[in-house]
């Protein structure tokens, strides 16, 4: 879609991992983040989707992701886990968004804030829960997993 719902991913990765660390009130989370001016350019609707829909949903997006991780979930680095909660609260919760754009946009959110070669990880296990998500959508359109130009 646009690049405003980028900006909101990337702050929801930063509010997710602030959450994830510190177990602060997600209210205090988003009054900090719209006070210190990080959501201008975010599309903050979006931003509170994610913000609010993740912990909401938590135990079923995470149970989803233990059937695909190497790892108890909270081994995985903090930064990662935001990354790929978002991605399967995304392929759960947004059929209107293609799976390829989801996984392009986790992809760049690993780049840019994950460790070197996080992105291959996020993209592998985002992958495989949008071949059982998503099997249908995947099946059409061949190729899950490679990176494309798609745009939401």
């Amino acid at each position: 879609m646009s690049q405003a719902r980028t900006n909101a991913r990337q702050a929801a990765v930063q509010a997710l991992y602030q959450w994830q660390m510190s177990g602060h009130n997600l209210g205090e989370i988003e009054r900090q983040f719209l006070e210190d001016g990080r959501l201008k350019d975010a599309q903050k609707s979006y931003f509170n989707e994610l913000l609010f829909g993740i912990p909401k949903n938590l135990d079923t997006i995470d149970q989803l992701l233990a059937e695909f991780i190497d790892r108890p979930i909270d081994k995985i680095d903090p930064v990662e886990r935001a990354i790929l909660r978002i991605g399967v609260y995304e392929l759960e919760h947004r059929p209107d968004m293609p799976y390829r754009v989801i996984l392009n946009e986790g992809i760049n959110l690993a780049k840019c804030f994950g460790a070197d070669g996080s992105h291959k990880y996020v993209n592998g296990i985002l992958d495989k829960v949008a071949q059982k998500k998503r099997a249908n959508e995947v099946k059409r359109g061949k190729g899950a997993g490679s990176r494309t130009q798609d745009s939401e």
